[in-house]
């Protein structure tokens, strides 16, 4: 009897660094070749905008992973097999293909779930290099009295610690058997470190062209910042939606089941720390525990779209932010005929991917917003001649 291949293998991880490195390698290249006459912090900027750009297209190819079933490619973590690559683990990933051919392990699901992990040891290289130039820039500005980063050396540093914690969510995604409470938080994960790059990349985009930020009246200031919290909070839906695979739970729209109100189990949908398509109690989740955790997601995309509509509107009329304003009413769009897509085709693999990018973009586009403005100051009251009553400035 063969021993059962251990969770944990870090046999390969220096073979892994190096190549994270070595995939690195080309982003830094590209950024130092077409700034190399540029000023350190210019370059700075052009590489955390890379670095943004790089981080969602590894969300989307999350996303390609989790959707094709390969998220336990591998079943071990960093490597495949304790090998660096699927190359290495050929003889046993054969075996297992040949044991359950529509498994979760064959070969291309392996270099799936193993190209995922490359692209994200690279991005982590380059928050790396982007923490590390940060603070180097900064001390030099204090030394020499030169231009100090525009934000403080310890946003590319929490981003940085956060990478780690979603390379510990990587690893007990696959240790955990695809639990989904821990594969919704490394969802969530992927889309706050998209924000975090976000705020780093707008703020040297607006130091280095010197554009201030926009003035917003409190009230659409306000509808932006809540429109921003409905966003998370049904982000968090969708992602339980998705790891629970509740997506066809309902196959008709506007409807669910032909019912307005269908059967619906609230509390084994939500019940939280359970592993896939069990409860707590061991037993099988119902499917109308997947009908009220599809339902729901639903419901509030209804609130999320107007919100996202108004707030478009509103900068439309006031004419603020105009780059944003189109991308808000685009990718609002975009999420709609891919939501009905998923549910009414079947949840087709492009739509289902375009999805989660709509809804990976979102987040960028609502930080941007955010980041690029300010509320109107409010009005401060100051001291009258006597005589004089106090007005308003």
């Amino acid at each position: 009897m063969t021993n059962p291949q251990p969770l944990y293998d870090l046999a390969p991880v220096l073979e892994l660094m190096l190549l994270g490195l070595v995939i690195a390698l080309g982003p830094l290249a590209w950024v130092w070749g077409r700034n190399r006459r540029s000023s350190p912090m210019r370059r700075l900027q052009a590489l955390t905008v890379l670095t943004l750009f790089l981080t969602f297209d590894l969300v989307l190819f999350g996303a390609f992973t989790r959707l094709t079933d390969s998220g336990l490619g591998c079943p071990d973590w960093p490597g495949c097999y304790g090998s660096a690559s699927p190359v290495g683990a050929r003889a046993e990933i054969s075996a297992a293909q040949e044991a359950m051919p529509t498994g979760p392990v064959t070969h291309g699901k392996a270099w799936v779930e193993m190209i995922h992990r490359y692209l994200a040891t690279g991005v982590g290289v380059l928050i790396i290099v982007l923490t590390v130039s940060s603070w180097v820039q900064q001390r030099r500005a204090r030394r020499d009295g030169g231009q100090a980063p525009p934000l403080s050396p310890w946003w590319p540093t929490v981003t940085l610690l956060w990478v780690c914690l979603q390379g510990a969510f990587g690893a007990l995604t696959v240790t955990m058997k695809l639990f989904p409470a821990i594969v919704t938080l490394h969802l969530i994960g992927g889309l706050v470190l998209l924000a975090l790059l976000c705020v780093q990349a707008v703020r040297h985009t607006h130091s280095a062209q010197g554009r201030p930020s926009v003035v917003l009246s409190p009230a659409l200031r306000w509808g932006l910042v809540v429109t921003a919290l409905l966003l998370a909070f049904q982000v968090v839906l969708g992602g339980w939606v998705s790891t629970n695979y509740a997506v066809l739970a309902c196959t008709t729209f506007p409807t669910c089941q032909d019912s307005w109100w269908p059967a619906m189990d609230f509390a084994q949908g939500f019940q939280i720390w359970r592993k896939l398509g069990m409860l707590q109690d061991g037993s099988h989740i119902s499917f109308a525990a997947l009908t009220a955790i599809h339902y729901v997601h639903r419901l509030m995309a209804y609130l999320v779209l107007l919100a996202l509509g108004l707030v478009a509107w509103r900068f439309h009329r006031s004419g603020v932010l105009p780059a944003q304003t189109r991308w808000l009413a685009g990718l609002a769009l975009l999420q709609l005929v891919t939501g009905l897509s998923n549910v009414v085709l079947d949840w087709p693999l492009v739509a289902a991917v375009l999805h989660t990018g709509g809804a990976a973009a979102l987040v960028v586009v609502l930080t941007w917003a955010l980041v690029s403005s300010r509320a109107v100051p409010a009005p401060r009251e100051f001291s009258a001649p006597t005589g004089a009553s106090r007005v308003s400035a």
